[in-house]
């Protein structure tokens, strides 16, 4: 098979949040958009994240990375999301870009 007939546009996909502690923190489980395929410099820092880390690069990743329904950062305009909520969005974030 030709690699040309793999290459698409990223598609924005829905992730849902469905981790016992943040579920039971937030009441509910939470959902964020992403697209399916990413820069190789984003993918590539996923890949080497370590938990807790914090880096600058990292920060500015995952304000690219955390979308909404219309695919527009949500952190932005000085908005944050929880530190818990933030982790738990790259975890599954990670896991579904892994596959």
């Amino acid at each position: 098979m030709e690699l040309s007939k793999l290459a698409q546009k990223p598609q924005l996909i829905k992730l849902t949040i469905k981790d016992e502690e943040i579920v039971k923190t937030y009441g509910d489980e939470l959902e964020f958009y992403m697209y399916d395929r990413q820069p190789l410099d984003v993918f590539a820092k996923l890949a080497s994240a370590k938990e807790g880390e914090t880096t600058e690069s990292m920060v500015n990743m995952i304000q690219e990375i955390i979308l909404n329904e219309k695919g527009e950062k949500i952190m932005k305009d000085g908005l944050q999301l929880p530190m818990d909520v933030i982790g738990a969005c790259m975890k599954v974030a990670g896991e579904k870009l892994g596959k």
